[in-house]
């Protein structure tokens, strides 16, 4: 986002503010900084029309309209929960800036959501066998669903999170995965990272170097999907686990009575009983210290990495997923996903 739209110096007239404001269109909201870019507060035009009401001039200085006080977030210290109030609030715009206070960025709620502070891995290397023969000039993650690709979803749904460093694992057609994504400008910031050979659900995850953040969400590339993955990282956060999987409830109807027995005896039954289990979504948030237990360039799937780090002693728990979820791997999934996405909003 171009900072010097937004931002004014402190010498500034208030005429000269609303002659920016005005070239702005919308996020009517500017940031006042002094000649080393640092911030000192920001202007609205609602500011503005109160200073001239309790007659201030439009020739005078914008500091005496500014508020001092505004709200700020600081690069590599983001408060999530402060975003959150302030999008609750129907803020628009945040400056984001460095330890000596100047502004080097924005956070612009027409855009995100919030600026969550993770790396994400979408894995798109699989052949998708069982959707042939769909998938045998075209790779599963770009089969398209309504008007775009599978994968472009996915993608959309992470950066409007406020995630940035983004990687996609290919292999099966990888020229065609590098195509769709060099294809885009929003997508300027997404890596695919290349598998000369099968790795498993996870095992890609080796070849990464260029990591940013401390925690890393995984995700399968055949998922449609509207889950909140601020909701999800908060929930993370506060269980204190060191992996979390994405799950939804999957219910399962026993059509017969069923006898609880020790031995050969009946001590009970139930009559048709109802079961719901939790089934793994294939969406994952991982403590980044931990990917240490992944073999190099080895074939390792996400339940692997799962049952290593349960001998280990770490704790994993689950979040419950309660939008929609649809893994769309045979073809009764694709048919179903072509009519629900006339009905989503992501």
């Amino acid at each position: 986002m171009n900072t010097g739209d937004y931002l004014i110096s402190e010498t500034a007239t208030l005429l000269g503010c609303l002659q920016q404001l005005n070239k702005l269109k919308r996020d009517l909201n500017l940031f006042v900084v002094n000649a080393e870019g640092k911030l000192l507060g920001s202007v609205t035009d609602g500011d503005i029309r109160r200073g001239i009401l309790r007659g201030t001039g439009l020739d005078d200085s914008v500091q005496h309209v500014m508020n001092a006080s505004c709200k700020y977030l600081v690069k590599d210290k983001i408060d999530l929960h402060l975003i959150k109030e302030q999008r609750n609030k129907a803020i628009k715009i945040l400056p984001i800036v460095d330890q000596q206070m100047r502004v080097i960025d924005l956070l612009s709620f027409d855009k995100v959501s919030t600026a969550l502070p993770i790396d994400a891995v979408i894995m798109a290397g699989g052949k998708g066998t069982r959707l042939l023969p769909l998938t045998q000039k075209t790779p599963k993650p770009l089969l398209a669903i309504g008007d775009k690709p599978i994968i472009a979803y996915n993608l959309e749904r992470i950066m409007r999170f406020g995630i940035k460093n983004i990687f996609i694992t290919v292999n099966y057609l990888k020229e065609q995965i590098y195509d769709f994504v060099k294809s885009d400008k929003a997508f300027d910031t997404v890596r695919c990272i290349e598998e000369h050979q099968a790795l498993g659900t996870i095992g890609a995850l080796s070849l990464i170097q260029e990591w940013q953040n401390e925690y890393v969400l995984l995700t399968n590339s055949d998922l449609l999907t509207n889950i909140d993955y601020e909701d999800f990282f908060f929930d993370f956060l506060q269980s204190g686990s060191d992996m979390m999987v994405a799950a939804i409830s999957y219910p399962i109807q026993v059509p017969y009575a069923i006898l609880e027995t020790q031995g050969k005896a009946i001590k009970s039954f139930k009559e048709k009983p109802d079961y719901t289990y939790q089934a793994n979504t294939g969406i994952y948030l991982i403590k980044r210290q931990l990917l240490k237990y992944i073999p190099s360039n080895g074939f390792f799937n996400a339940t692997d990495f799962m049952d290593t780090l349960l001998e280990k002693g770490h704790s994993i728990s689950y979040y419950q997923l309660v939008g929609y979820w649809l893994d769309i791997g045979k073809h009764e999934d694709f048919k179903k996903a072509q009519e629900d996405i006339k009905h989503l909003r992501f």
